[in-house]
């Protein structure tokens, strides 16, 4: 059970009250003195050291200084108002300015009394001043000056306007922490935190608000950092453990006629030595009798699609069904395709399932899904509905399966009371330390090789300025015979964006192509899917030489002719988008390029991206840069709510407090698989409480 005390609502804390409890929940979800506990800080101001005014100039950072204000004055007859005081030490004047509160603040203040404030120092009306600084009365019992490492707090606009900034929140962590029990429960074990010599759980807490020193700041974010990703590991290892043992698996315990047929006649080309492994790893997987769930990643063109038609062909030789779920109808189409293409003249039966099947189209498939007589069924949501019954279903593979919610994954599993094999493909390559944190309880193949006669794409940055150069090429390679995508990332202006759009973008280009030489297609996320599918198909059949469209097309066309990508306004696109969009040429044996196209005002890390981009093809480099700018959380995005939500730890730059929490995890339930020991009561008790917070997603991840 957790603490008590921890459960206590925050409204009973002095200086919270109704109002601010209400506030607090909403805007930062903070109900509890737990919940307050652990809103950590996400800096720490270095208060060591206080300036004189006369060493302060307008391009200082944040200083402190220490001294008296001996005049305050409301400037202003009427709204909005200001409030000037006049701050003074032993080397000189300056001025302190509050542009809100005015009033409140006013009442607050007290010349002739000693403070230290802290602030950007600032020039208004030709005066140097701090506006709205930290101001804190000098006192010997003031807990919050004795300490030169201030923490700086995550608030909000509505809750500074209830006097609640990041200098209001630590006032009441200090309250809080003057009532916290001289002990707190512990929640990891004894020996854990002896074998690693960590700080308790409550030196910890009190260290992380209120840091004696930098050594003790460093060993509370080393214990809470550990504990988080600790039973974050423990939660995927113990998922897999019990799936292992609890749930047995379509045993595929033969190599038939459709799998040797394909394999000896019908391989379009020949396997990569990554390919053949990955496929060994399934077959192993599959012939155990366990239930398989491995995550399969592979860069864009890498061939995952054909390990994973082989392994339903390997489930259809033990009298199996197969699905395949995408996230967008334009994959699954493309999904469609490229299986039936490989199947045609098999006797393989390959459906495909959308939202805007007609109703006769779907009966008849819903028919020979629950008959058995389509083999294969591929599809978007429309998966998932009640009324798609499998009568025999051996292997799902969920493709970029981060863009579907965990609920969603989890009804497709529940479908059926025996348990399918799993395969989770991403083109998106995952860093190690997202895919430990995030797929643990998942096996990992790689396919890190791409196929024969492939050719590395030619990245190249142009500003807008080269327009009429980059025209030319584009021209010269539809002289060649080759096809443009053009991609932006807006559909309409916008009043508040001034990079390029897409209408303006497509009525440009049939300027510079016009007809009857050129032929341009339109495709965007606002068209009915007939009319994008129309337009797809006038590209994919090569009647018209370029494609103008947003990143509609980011996964799922596949046009080997296409040779060139022109990515407009790139620096607008984040580094996971741009790789994706990339992937989309070089699927030919001709050279292939793409074309980043920006302004000539980049912030620093646009340029990063760009620069990123330009030095390589290498789609794990391009995710661990793209973790570190962006944080996992953003990567993966609102769909894995509840599945990572790191309040402390940052897997971009803790990675060996990570590997270190796995290991121990490992070496636990080694020991202890079901957590049953003594020793490690109340870590089980602890996970439990965790796996009821966010629920049990384990089973499809």
């Amino acid at each position: 059970m957790p603490n008590q005390f921890f459960l206590t609502p925050i409204g009973f804390l002095k200086g919270v009250g109704p109002d601010r409890a209400v506030l607090l929940e909403k805007e930062l979800g903070i109900k509890t003195f737990g919940d307050l506990l652990y809103h950590f800080p996400f800096r720490y101001a270095d208060r060591s050291r206080y300036y004189k005014v006369k060493e302060i100039t307008p391009d200082l950072p944040y200083v402190q200084l220490r001294g008296t204000i001996t005049s305050l004055n409301v400037v202003g007859n009427k709204p909005p108002l200001r409030l000037v005081g006049t701050f003074k030490d032993d080397s000189g004047t300056m001025e302190l300015l509050w542009f809100q509160g005015v009033k409140w603040m006013q009442k607050l203040l007290q010349t002739k009394t000693e403070y230290v404030i802290f602030g950007k120092p600032t020039v208004f009306n030709k005066k140097l001043n701090i506006v709205h600084p930290e101001i804190e009365i000098v006192s010997p019992e003031n807990v919050l000056l004795q300490s030169s490492l201030q923490a700086v707090y995550n608030t909000t606009e509505k809750l500074k306007m209830k006097f609640l900034d990041s200098r209001s929140i630590q006032r009441l962590q200090q309250t809080l922490s003057k009532q916290l029990p001289p002990v707190l429960p512990e929640t990891l074990s004894d020996e854990l935190i002896e074998d690693l010599k960590m700080l308790s759980l409550r030196e910890a807490l009190q260290q992380i608000h209120f840091p004696e020193n930098l050594q003790q700041l460093q060993k509370a974010e080393f214990r809470l950092k550990f504990e988080e990703l600790f039973y974050n590991q423990l939660r995927l290892l113990m998922q897999k453990l019990v799936r292992t043992e609890k749930y047995s698996g379509r045993k595929f315990s033969v190599i038939g006629e459709h799998f040797n047929n394909f394999y000896k006649h019908k391989l379009p080309f020949q396997l990569t030595n990554a390919q053949k492994r990955v496929i060994k790893e399934i077959r192993t997987d599959t012939g155990t009798g366990k239930q398989m769930n491995r995550l399969l990643q592979g860069d864009v063109g890498s061939g995952k699609t054909l390990v994973a038609y082989m392994c339903m062909l390997i489930s259809m030789d033990n009298g199996y069904q197969n699905a395949i779920m995408a996230p967008t109808e334009i994959l699954a189409q493309q999904h469609y395709r490229t299986i039936s293409k490989l199947a045609d003249g098999s006797g393989v039966s390959v459906a495909l399932l959308t939202g805007s099947t007609k109703s006769a189209e779907r009966k008849r498939i819903l028919q020979g899904i629950s008959d058995g007589s389509i083999h294969i069924l591929i599809g978007t949501h429309a998966l998932i509905e009640n009324d798609v019954q499998f009568k025999n279903p051996g292997l799902v593979v969920i493709d970029e399966q981060h863009r579907f919610g965990v609920e969603q994954r989890s009804r497709l599993w529940s479908k059926n009371s025996e348990v399918p094999h799993v395969l989770v493909m991403t083109a998106t390559p995952i860093p190690r330390t997202l895919a430990m944190t995030l797929y643990g309880d998942l096996d990992v193949s790689v396919i890190d090789e791409l196929p024969p006669g492939r050719k590395p794409v030619t990245t190249v940055h142009r500003f807008d300025s080269s327009r009429i150069r980059v025209f030319g090429f584009l021209k010269e390679q539809i002289a060649k015979g080759r096809q443009i995508y053009i991609v932006y990332p807006l559909i309409e202006e916008s009043e508040t964006m001034d990079y390029k759009d897409l209408t303006d973008g497509y009525d440009a280009i049939t300027r510079e192509f016009p007809r009857p030489e050129y032929h341009v297609s339109m495709v965007h996320g606002k068209m009915k899917p007939a009319e994008k599918e129309f337009e797809m198909q006038r590209f994919i059949k090569g009647e018209t030489h370029i494609m103008v469209a947003t990143t509609v097309i980011e996964v799922g066309v596949d046009v080997p002719n296409a040779s060139v990508m022109v990515i407009e306004s790139a620096e607008r696109f984040g580094l996971s988008q741009l790789h994706q969009l990339r992937g989309r040429v070089g699927r030919g044996a001709e050279q292939s390029y793409c074309i980043l196209m920006t302004g000539h005002k980049l912030s620093k890390e646009a340029k990063l991206r760009i620069d990123t981009m330009v030095e390589t093809n290498d789609g794990f480099r391009i995710a661990e840069t793209d973790l570190r700018l962006r944080g996992a959380g953003d990567i993966q995005g609102t769909q894995q709510s509840g599945i990572l939500e790191m309040k402390i730890a940052d897997i971009a730059r803790d990675v060996h407090i990570l590997q270190a929490a796995r290991n121990k995890a490992l070496d636990i339930l080694t020991d202890d698989p079901h957590l049953a020991k003594s020793k490690n009561e109340r870590m089980r008790s602890k996970l439990m409480e965790l796996m009821k917070a966010i629920g049990n997603w384990g089973r499809v991840s």
